[in-house]
């Protein structure tokens, strides 16, 4: 049962609104953020959805007139404070007034390359505020009652200023309201916009912007480029959004659709549109490049799908074990074992796991093992190839250990030894904590050895190391 002192939300209400009231007042003092949230809290109360898209609407024209620089110490309250009118938005807007809510909303992903350029958004909040605001708009947009002629514009402009992204994705984001008519219109604007490129400056004119293996970059050319590339994609985007597949592989030249992750995007397409036999050939024309070398998985995952449209269930399947093979791919394994006959699936998978056992890689093959999971197959991998094993892999090694210290305590104490040796070796002081922690685990495994397979056995083990690293006070003293 809880302390009357407990704070909840019963107990806390027992003191009564008044001075609850002036708790608040007196907690808020000097910090801004929170005095924003009750004066929200209060326009919802008294004046509902109206007072609230108000103070949002306020709040986000003082924002976007700032042009002060947000030091790292500010940054995260700067976050805080551009997620809370999100969520303003969404809590108390959205629910009576979708259509104020959406129009706040574009406000908000507006404002984004400003938001940018006033601070250092490496780790990417700002970035993920705006994907929310961006997947809110495209929930809502079907409730707004917007105008397609409307709309149509108001996404021609977005797609023209996405200079950091905020707007990826719009145009799809959009279709189920656009529909054919303002996706047709759209098009004709983006086709427009492709006939109309930046007129070239005259040579006295031209900055140059860098140097490359051709001589000097130059401003204008980028934008040239730049301007070029936005058609394309909008016009890409749009293809897709109206299902023509036609039209989304035209925008890609020959040279481009031999590349093995561009031909599997149209393949997919083509398949999706029943036209498995053109998918393979747009396949094929990007083997010659993927056969060359390079991580192409959309590729493989599409030939697979465009082999079992077409019947030809054999190559499908061939394909599945060539890709585990090589590369321990776990998903196509199981795909490859699920459609095999009764009694021969167990056959293949103890094939595989020796595949995996023997595999060049060794931290691939336990790995792949350890998550299968093969526990006693990951145990007698670790026994025969101990010394391909490295310490410094601690984060797999360390769930690999706990998998195998019920049923294999030796294999799960040469791992244990293994990042043990490493950070002592390396003199990595960091990890000593964590390693004084697996030397414990390995005197509790110790109990349950009685074979040692030639390795040294607890004590023998401990004294070797003090031996060596004796001086490491750092290890001893927290052990």
């Amino acid at each position: 049962m809880a302390s009357d002192k407990t704070l909840n939300a019963k107990n806390l209400a027992a003191l009564g609104a008044d001075r609850l009231a002036n708790i608040l007042l007196e907690l808020v003092s000097g910090d801004a953020a929170a005095k924003r949230r009750l004066r929200l809290e209060l326009a919802s109360l008294t004046e509902g959805s109206v007072g609230v898209a108000a103070e949002v609407r306020k709040r986000l024209a003082t924002i976007a007139k700032s042009r002060s620089f947000v030091d790292w110490h500010k940054y995260r309250a700067f976050v805080q404070d551009i997620a809370a009118q999100r969520g303003a938005i969404v809590d108390h807007v959205e629910p009576s007034r979708p259509a104020e809510a959406f129009d706040l909303l574009w406000r908000l992903l507006d404002m984004a390359p400003s938001l940018y350029e006033r601070c250092d958004d490496s780790n990417g909040a700002i970035g993920s505020v705006m994907e929310d605001a961006l997947e809110d708009l495209g929930r809502l947009a079907p409730r707004c009652g917007l105008k397609v002629p409307v709309l149509t514009d108001r996404v021609y402009a977005a797609i023209c200023a996405n200079g950091y992204g905020q707007f990826d994705g719009l145009i799809g984001l959009m279709a189920p309201v656009l529909g054919k008519e303002g996706l047709a219109l759209l098009k004709t604007k983006f086709e427009a916009l492709g006939e109309s490129p930046p007129k070239p400056p005259k040579d006295s004119e031209r900055r140059v912007i860098g140097w490359g293996r051709g001589g000097p970059l130059y401003e204008d050319d980028l934008e040239v480029k730049g301007h070029a590339r936005l058609v394309r994609s909008a016009l890409t985007e749009i293809a897709d959004a109206l299902g023509d597949v036609d039209a989304y592989a035209a925008r890609y030249s020959a040279e481009e659709q031999a590349n093995p992750a561009i031909a599997a995007g149209i393949a997919h397409r083509l398949l999706g549109a029943g036209r498995a036999g053109e998918a393979l050939a747009a396949l094929d024309r990007a083997e010659p490049l993927r056969v060359k070398g390079g991580h192409w998985p959309d590729w493989d995952r599409v030939r697979i799908e465009v082999f079992d449209g077409l019947g030809r269930m054999d190559e499908a399947q061939a394909l599945r074990w060539n890709l585990f093979e090589h590369v321990l791919h776990a998903d196509y394994l199981k795909q490859y074992l699920k459609r095999l006959p009764d009694f021969e699936d167990e056959e293949a998978e103890q094939r595989a796991l020796g595949i995996a056992a023997a595999y060049p890689d060794f931290d691939r093959g336990l790995q792949f093992l350890a998550t299968w999971p093969a526990p006693a197959a990951a145990a007698s991998m670790v026994l025969a190839r101990y010394d391909e094993m490295s310490g410094d892999h601690y984060w797999y090694l360390t769930d690999t250990a706990e998998h195998l210290d019920r049923d294999h305590p030796l294999a799960a104490t040469l791992i244990l030894r293994s990042m043990i040796g490493f950070a002592l070796d390396m003199g990595r002081s960091k990890r000593y904590p964590h390693a004084a922690r697996h030397l414990q685990t390995c005197a509790y495994l110790a109990r349950r050895i009685d074979d040692w397979a030639g390795h040294p056995d607890h004590d023998r083990y401990v004294a070797d190391l003090r031996a060596q690293h004796g001086r490491k006070s750092g290890f001893w003293t927290t052990e």
